[in-house]
């Protein structure tokens, strides 16, 4: 009985006119999405390459160690093509010098930044299409499951046989999640097969994740088939129906994933950049001038005085020394101030992510991005990844400059008839870079991304759980002989 009523509630889907439409949007909107996806992609990857060979040239064009400079390049993800996130807001490179300020470094020249005309309108992606174009589709398909056979007079006529009502549920829910699940199917599978053709690197992990992604979207849009259902249950007309369940999707999917980030930025105070960086400068300041007015009082406590070269050379090591101190303190402090704003805007995503999981849109949205590798955290693993590649390219410059002194660089001499001597960069010097440090982009565990997932998928779960439980308690005290 339950096979012979999935049939018929299929067989009414795919004869509606509700069918052709959603197959042809879901099948142009998709394969538009992915295949401007791979444009973007392919662009960017070109780019990335282009830098990278720049980068090298410039290297290899240097004079002096001291002079040479390192860049931390952003790596485009072949996943981005699926769900873009952020990957168009976050910087593409960073540059790293030896002379560099101490602060945390920062991925600058984002797309949107150059190309401020795609931040108006945004990207259509896979992501976008599933999290709002189908699931108001699903709402379309099932806000009439129930009131729509109540009023046609159908529904009484079905049940003078012997129907259950937990199998005429389950036939309306697994018929129009079937007539949803056709029209996402083939337009994604010719998505995929376009990915294979045009060439994009996906690599085993990068298959992983996006199976995982389909699978989220399958229980994403699970949620709303249930939820039309559940409302159908509760209601008596079909309009009625229609504008509430309509009235809770706008809920779901609009409203509370933006709330529940407006409230973790008013209850999760974080300093502003303007405000992170007035701070640290005064505070340089500050040491600076304690620094400047002690090298003040010692010059002139000892002005006038006749020193020997050994002396003049040591105060000339006490006083870098000094300097030293004062820098390491100012980079302590900046590391300090960093460390304390990534801990606030840490604990204010956590907020904003936990109240925007209370809609299943926030809960897929996140693990979307997290499956793509698009999330927020991308910033932060590549700034990560920036410091660490800074600390070694510094190490790697300072040892250089210490094994082969003056080679291109700036040497101080000091003799009794000339006094100090400060000596160039010299233009023929040629520096071997072949062994200089290259920055590598930060992996991502696959287990800690599925882990990542998991929760998410989870609440998706508890959702249609919880949407077929209402829908059928609903239905258990409606009355099937009105009409």
């Amino acid at each position: 009985m339950l096979s012979h009523l999935i049939m018929k509630e299929l067989k009414a889907i795919l004869l509606s006119p509700k069918f052709p439409a959603t197959f042809a949007i879901c099948s142009i909107l998709m394969l538009l999405s992915v295949y401007i996806g791979i444009q973007e992609y392919k662009v960017n990857s070109e780019q990335y390459s282009a830098a990278n060979q720049l980068y090298e040239e410039q290297m290899h064009q240097a004079h002096s160690w001291l002079g040479l400079r390192g860049v931390a390049l952003r790596k485009p993800s072949p996943l981005q093509v699926f769900a873009s996130g952020v990957n168009y807001d976050v910087g593409r490179l960073a540059e790293i010098g030896t002379f560099q300020s101490s602060g945390a470094p920062t991925l600058e020249r984002s797309t949107y930044s150059e190309d401020s005309i795609f931040a108006i309108f945004r990207f259509l992606d896979f992501a976008f299409i599933v999290q709002v174009v189908l699931t108001l589709f699903a709402i379309v398909f099932t806000y009439d499951a129930v009131t729509g056979e109540r009023e046609s007079g159908t529904l009484q006529l079905l049940f003078s046989h012997p129907v259950a009502r937990v199998q005429f549920l389950l036939a309306k829910g697994i018929g129009s999640w079937l007539g949803l699940v056709i029209p996402l199917a083939v337009p994604l599978g010719l998505s995929i097969l376009l990915v294979i053709v045009m060439g994009v690197p996906m690599a085993g992990v990068e298959w992983l994740f996006l199976a995982l992604l389909i699978l989220a979207s399958l229980l994403y849009f699970t949620v709303f088939v249930v939820l039309g259902l559940a409302v159908s249950s509760l209601t008596r007309r079909s309009s009625l129906s229609f504008l509430v369940s309509l009235s809770i999707w706008i809920l779901f999917v609009l409203v509370i994933p933006r709330a529940g980030v407006m409230v973790a930025e008013q209850s999760v105070r974080v300093p502003t950049i303007a405000q992170i960086d007035g701070q640290r400068a005064a505070y340089a300041k500050d040491r600076w001038a304690q620094f400047y007015g002690k090298l003040d009082s010692t010059f002139s406590h000892n002005r006038g005085e006749e020193v020997t070269e050994e002396e003049q050379w040591a105060r000339f090591q006490q006083q870098d020394s000094l300097r030293q101190d004062v820098q390491n303190q100012v980079e302590g402090n900046d590391q300090r101030v960093m460390e304390d704003l990534r801990r606030r805007k840490t604990v204010r995503e956590k907020v904003g992510y936990t109240l925007a999981r209370f809609s299943p849109a926030g809960s897929f949205y996140l693990a979307a991005l997290q499956l793509a590798g698009t999330d927020a955290g991308i910033k932060d693993r590549y700034e990560d990844a920036i410091l660490q590649y800074r600390n070694l390219f510094k190490e790697y410059v300072a040892e250089k400059e210490r094994r082969t002194p003056g080679q291109g660089g700036i040497t101080i001499e000091m003799n009794s008839e000339t006094g100090f001597k400060f000596t160039g960069m010299r233009e023929g010097v040629t520096l071997d870079v072949s062994d200089v440090p290259r920055f590598q982009p930060p992996s991502r565990n696959a287990g800690e991304v599925v882990a990542s997932v998991v929760p998410d998928l989870g609440i998706l779960s508890g959702f249609a759980l919880i949407g077929f439980m209402v829908a059928f308690l609903g239905f258990l005290r409606y009355d099937v002989r009105q009409q």
